[in-house]
């Protein structure tokens, strides 16, 4: 048994049982990729795909018992490859982490700021999308650390840390008559409103929010961009629904925010890593200097327990 034949069958699942895929993808050919499966299965005793002539067309009820173990195996073969070059370079590396827009624009620069003037030598990838692409690109181990408030608690193959708190924000112009009276979902439906796409920055709390006082609000339009709700807010389009910590009255002159925790509740952005990975020490130096709270010794052991960390902040 070798790592070729290991990453040869996870290949093949991965790349929908295209042998031809699967042979580009580890550089090799696709003879080559049907050997080594074929050398594995024999080894092992059983059939691992189901083929029809030649082609695969699916795994065997062997084969899906046996993918996790394999998976596991080849993380924890990088895992060891990453140990070793840790003690190799502790200062030096890649650090690649995804975050939304909101996050990487409002909550991270300083943690950022911080982390390079630590280590200088390690090579920072900051990776911005969807909370959904971002859960994918930990599962397929494209980055390090994701960061969301939506989506990241829903996988059982990552594991999801509590960061901080936060509220939404109505963001309004100047002398707007929203800014005169007690702030009520009733008087918020009246209006235009432009907020976040589906399933962004706490966008399932402001819906709900509506939804249980029975009101349908005017959605007029929607972005996954901060900057782009307060633009057009500003053009006179609506009144826009922020997360409080992307309004700036120093930047934003041309807006007043209204704090609107009472109407959507409080938010909770979280910090997520594969459940399994190994994390280099700068990585846990670089979670710590976004959430505090989180000290390696904290990511540890909710990596090592099966059960959500509970963690106060």
């Amino acid at each position: 048994m070798n790592f070729q034949q290991l990453r040869s069958v996870r290949e093949a699942v991965r790349c929908g049982f295209n042998l031809t895929e699967v042979a580009h993808t580890l550089h090799t050919s696709q003879p080559g990729v049907s050997r080594q499966i074929r050398e594995l299965e024999e080894e092992l005793g059983i059939e691992l795909f189901v083929r029809a002539g030649k082609r695969l067309t699916g795994l065997t009820e062997p084969g899906g018992h046996v993918l996790p173990i394999i998976e596991r195996m080849l993380m924890e073969s990088t895992n060891l490859r990453h140990a070793g070059q840790e003690f190799v370079a502790r200062q030096s590396g890649l650090l690649s982490v995804a975050a939304t827009h909101s996050q990487a624009r409002y909550a991270l620069p300083v943690a950022v700021q911080e982390f390079r003037l630590h280590f200088p030598n390690v090579k920072l990838h900051l990776h911005q999308g969807s909370p959904k692409q971002i859960a994918q690109m930990l599962l397929s181990g494209e980055v390090d650390v994701g960061i969301a408030t939506e989506a990241l608690g829903d996988y059982p193959q990552l594991v999801a840390l509590p960061c901080y708190r936060w509220t939404h924000s109505v963001i309004v112009p100047p002398g707007h008559a929203l800014l005169d009276a007690p702030l009520t979902l009733d008087a918020l439906g009246r209006y235009p409103l432009i907020t976040y796409d589906t399933g962004f920055t706490g966008r399932t709390r402001i819906d709900k929010a509506f939804e249980d006082q029975g009101l349908a609000p005017n959605i007029v339009l929607t972005a996954m961009d901060a900057d782009v709700i307060k633009t057009y807010v500003q053009l006179g389009m609506g009144v826009g629904i922020v997360a409080g910590i992307a309004y700036e009255a120093e930047r934003d002159t041309q807006l007043r925010a209204l704090d609107a925790g009472e109407l959507f509740g409080i938010n909770l952005t979280k910090l997520a890593v594969r459940r399994g990975n190994y994390l280099r020490g700068y990585v846990h130096a670089f979670i710590e200097s976004f959430a505090p709270t989180l000290p390696r010794g904290v990511v540890e052991q909710a990596l090592a327990d099966d059960a959500p960390a509970q963690i106060d902040i």
